[in-house]
């Protein structure tokens, strides 16, 4: 008989975390590397008692680096769906080859996740979760914050977990433990198929012991696939690729994520087909080499916009084509355009009825490219993309130095941070009208600078992904996240965890006085910026149009340990990130800019339904253009 131990489930859950390795390339790292959580009454006994074991077991030892001695290091935070932000940032800054876990208790406590987990599916970036659960001995029926459901005594909250979930269980027994953490770990791993990770754990069952098999807690290495192309598949994307006179590379996330940004910057140099990216895959060419054409689709650059609309062949790599990529299947116009797809998900490399190459993006750049050698572009459509660029170049150049007043856009304070900031420097966003803004104008060096979240597209997200990006990063580098002041007032309580934790980042809070991008949207289709702005309530009217609100956000950051340098121009905000750097403490760069931008030139679409039918003159304006612009839509078959 095997040899055992007698542990509690949560005891068992941090012991086997704790030995959980992952490789890749003959590198290899400790998989799960900390957990954050805020205790409650579902977790303090179970999963909380087990942590602080471990603690005490490390502090014992001796030994100087928890992550070698197996120990999982704690991290306490403000709210639960910060906790999943932190842990889904920290994992892209470590190109999702280590992660973080979450714990927290039943009911609130638990659904206060869901958020977090559909932003980390959707980015296809692996977090894993651990929310407590009702008791799975249904003697306390129904428990504090259980929720009761007359068809079934098996629903809880948790199920909510289910769709947005890659991978999800619940632990009723002791022994379901052991395939159900494994599978997780299986898709953390996965880079085809990874996202949240849900492990369910009802409260009874994390403090009920049992006979573990010694061998679960054994050091695990999970190794992480490069698949490579198969050669059939090769054949028929090199067909199509080498019948193309205006190709474009559609840059992803997954270019990012496998390490292949000097396999794609030596792909569009040997054959000058011309590159655009994606949000997750800016950076992966830098923006200065000569066939980078910037973002693509809705919020794009001009440069890519054209090209794209008279591209022949379109070649994605690591990306799953969101509507504001194709600008709502409009910005690949031309007739009979043909799509290669390369990613590791079949899922994705078979939208648009491409051409499937299912496969690692650097062994597909590195196929691609040998299998090529001797093929490029046309010398005079290499230089059109050049044209474009150096045309759009100008253009992000009269954008970062308006000198617009009396308050600065947004473009202006972006400007200065790009000039400002090194290539290894980390920029976090999020939502709002900046990701749109940063996507046509940064100038991204690296793809480890630029890191802004718009697949979900999160209000709030900001902040607590700067915690995860410092505690991936360590202190070399400098992690600027940029939040609005919409954005801010959802989830800036994390400030505290950040300065509680002693960590260092730079928080540039804009405040306009209201919600910039909806409000253009809402003015843009017919419905007059209504509640887009933060005013008092009209007496007169009824609208929410009257004075300011009378906050004050600088001094709320203050209030949650921060620095605060307020700044009333760009030379002052340029002067005061200077002594953000030069500090060891958070700081909050506070700067008043214009609601109303002027925000950079729109060159795609995007498909917002309007109204078919208003009295309102405006919306009725807004619907008869809505029509006119959706005749550009098209499947792409």
């Amino acid at each position: 008989m095997s040899e055992t131990i007698r542990l509690t489930v949560g005891q068992a859950v941090v012991r086997f975390l704790g030995q959980q390795y992952v490789e890749r390339d003959g590198e290899r790292h400790r998989l799960v590397t900390g957990i954050f959580g805020i205790f409650g009454h579902g977790n303090v006994c179970g999963v909380g008692q087990a942590l602080l074991q471990d603690q005490v077991a490390f502090e014992e030892s001796g030994a100087d680096d928890p992550l070698t001695a197996g120990h999982l290091p704690y991290y306490l935070i403000r709210n639960e769906q910060s906790g999943v932000h932190a842990a889904t940032a920290f994992a892209r800054a470590k190109n999702r080859l280590q992660v973080m876990a979450v714990t927290t208790s039943i009911g609130p406590g638990a659904t206060n996740m869901v958020t977090g987990a559909a932003l980390a599916t959707t980015n296809r970036i692996p977090v894993l979760l651990l929310p407590s659960d009702q008791f799975a001995n249904r003697f306390p029926d129904p428990v504090l914050q259980q929720l009761e459901s007359p068809q079934t005594l098996d629903t809880a909250v948790t199920d909510c977990f289910r769709p947005v979930s890659r991978f999800f269980d619940r632990i009723n027994r002791p022994e379901q433990l052991i395939p159900s953490l494994l599978n997780a770990m299986r898709v953390l791993t996965d880079p085809s198929d990874t996202g949240a990770v849900t492990v369910a754990l009802p409260q009874d069952v994390q403090a009920e012991a049992y006979d573990w098999p010694l061998a679960f807690f054994a050091e695990r290495t999970w190794y992480v696939a490069r698949p490579v192309p198969e050669p059939a598949a090769l054949a028929r994307a090199l067909d199509v690729i080498r019948s193309a006179r205006r190709p474009l590379v559609v840059a992803g996330g997954g270019v990012v994520y496998s390490g292949a940004s000097e396999n794609l910057r030596a792909f569009a140099t040997a054959t000058g087909i011309p590159v655009a990216d994606t949000h997750a895959g800016k950076g992966a060419i830098s923006w200065d080499h000569p066939s980078a054409v910037g973002g693509l689709g809705s919020t794009g650059s001009a440069a890519a916009n054209a090209l794209a609309r008279e591209a022949d062949v379109v070649i994605g790599i690591g990306t799953r084509y969101s509507d504001f990529t194709t600008a709502s299947h409009t910005v690949f116009a031309r007739d009979g355009v043909r799509f290669v797809n390369v990613n590791t998900l079949g899922f994705d490399a078979a939208k648009h009825a491409a051409t499937m190459l299912v496969a690692d993006a650097r062994e597909a750049l590195r196929a691609l490219t040998q299998a090529l050698a001797g093929w490029e572009v046309a010398p005079a459509y290499r230089q059109e993309a050049i044209d474009l660029d150096r045309a759009w170049q100008a253009e992000v150049d009269q954008c970062y130095h308006r000198g617009h007043g009396p308050l600065p856009a947004q473009t202006e304070v972006f400007g200065a941070l790009n000039e400002l900031m090194g290539p290894q420097d980390v920029v976090i966003n999020a939502a709002g009208s900046m990701p749109g803004d940063l996507q046509c104008l940064w100038r991204a060096a690296t793809p480890e600078q630029y890191h802004v979240e718009y697949a979900y597209s999160c209000m709030g997200y900001e902040i607590p992904a700067a915690l995860g990006v410092r505690l991936a990063l360590g202190d070399a580098h400098e992690v600027v996240t940029i939040v609005g002041d919409g954005s801010y007032q959802m989830l800036p309580m994390e400030i505290a965890t950040i300065v509680s934790e002693g960590l260092k980042v730079i928080i540039v809070l804009l405040d306009n006085g209201g919600f910039a991008s909806i409000g253009a949207l809402s003015q843009s289709r017919g419905s007059q910026r209504f509640g887009t702005s933060y005013r008092m309530r009209s007496h007169a009217g009824g609208r929410l149009d009257g004075a300011e609100v009378p906050f004050d956000l600088a001094a709320n950051a203050a209030s949650w340990g921060a620095d605060v340098l307020r700044c009333t121009g760009i030379e002052q905000f340029r002067a005061n990130y200077a002594r953000a750097v030069a500090s060891d403490r958070t700081t909050v760069l506070y700067i008043a800019t214009d609601l109303v931008g002027p925000n950079p030139p729109g060159t795609a679409w995007w498909d917002v339904p309007v109204a078919q039918v208003s009295e309102l003159a405006s919306t009725q304006q807004a619907y008869a253009e809505h029509v006119e612009a959706k005749e550009a839509q098209r499947y792409y078959l």
